[in-house]
């Protein structure tokens, strides 16, 4: 497995890192045992980030992390700031620090690697409050390092312009490019680890999806696809579901012959050289191995990263929900 640097944490990562929402059952039910299998499938594939939240599964996601024997390499990012006791209003540094001993308890570490304010709503960043009790609560030795999730282009500028803010997490996918043309320059100029969710816009650019496809009922492609329960921007990055079918099928005429549409968008993604790791989720230890694979395969030509720039700002840009 390929690595690259993780911004000023200095860790080497694997460029396929692991999301574990799903170890929380928010796609839908996962067992103890397959959510067990496909932390074994990381492991064996060199996948040596994973990412998780105190609130995927009211916590099941981290315990299930914490239950589970991983390698010396592996560094688990989590996330906090969303939970009831502090979201949307309530943010403050006692709630905090209970937060990261929660998590840290339930992974099973006295200090987390790295935590990451989650998708905190914008007039909290704006205050800047939070960040000064980041650095605090790093200083005391509960955190390494810290960093932050958001959901817009201005909240990702608003973290980048913080001095302890070591890693920033986004919403960057073919169907979800404006990243790319002021935030990851800044990010680089910074030395802040750019950590890249729904790559593959919860499973649209698989490729495996038609206008008949139906979710479980607990998962959030069926409960949030128009906004309903959080941001319409974390489900099909913010497109209407049967939209984005209709703009998959207009995608596979550009990808290059024999490349699966997955390999396709993750090797999109990779092709930016200021992101550090792609955090791509599975429900099946099976598609590990699929997703490892776009670290080897070719870099996309030039020309066709243009087209597709192009035809994102043309189709794809204008049909986008909740902001960019």
């Amino acid at each position: 497995m390929k690595t690259r640097r993780l911004g000023k944490t200095g860790y080497e990562v694997s460029e396929i890192g692991l999301g574990c929402w799903q170890l929380g059952g928010d796609f839908g039910p996962v067992g103890d045992e397959e959510a067990s299998a496909i932390l074994d499938a990381a492991n064996a594939a060199g996948i040596s980030f994973w990412d998780t939240a105190d609130v995927y599964g009211a916590g099941l996601s981290e315990s299930r992390i914490g239950a589970h024997a991983r390698k010396e390499t592996v560094r688990v990012a989590t996330k906090l700031g969303r939970s009831g006791a502090l979201y949307p209003n309530k943010y403050t540094r006692e709630g905090l620090r209970e937060s990261l001993l929660g998590s840290a308890r339930r992974l099973g570490v006295k200090t987390l690697d790295l935590a990451q304010l989650h998708c905190v709503p914008t007039p909290v960043l704006r205050d800047g409050q939070i960040f000064a009790w980041m650095d605090e609560l790093q200083a005391e030795g509960l955190v390494r390092h810290w960093g932050a999730s958001v959901e817009t282009i201005e909240e990702g500028l608003i973290c980048l312009d913080q001095p302890g803010c070591a890693t920033l997490q986004i919403i960057f996918n073919i169907f979800r490019q404006d990243a790319a043309a002021k935030l990851l320059p800044k990010a680089a100029e910074r030395d802040v680890g750019i950590i890249v969710r729904l790559p593959l816009a919860s499973g649209l650019l698989s490729g495996k999806y038609d206008k008949t496809t139906s979710f479980d009922p607990s998962d959030h492609r069926n409960y949030n696809r128009d906004g309903e329960a959080f941001s319409v921007g974390e489900t099909f990055s913010g497109l209407k579901f049967e939209r984005g079918v209709e703009l998959v099928a207009e995608l596979r005429g550009l990808a290059p012959e024999g490349l699966p549409m997955s390999q396709f968008a993750l090797r999109w993604v990779l092709d930016h050289p200021q992101v550090s790791t792609v955090i791509a989720g599975v429900s099946k230890p099976g598609q590990i191995e699929d997703n490892v694979a776009a670290s080897e395969r070719r870099s996309l030509f030039p020309a066709l990263m243009k087209q597709l720039g192009e035809w994102y700002e043309d189709k794809v840009k204008p049909e986008i929900r909740g902001g960019v």
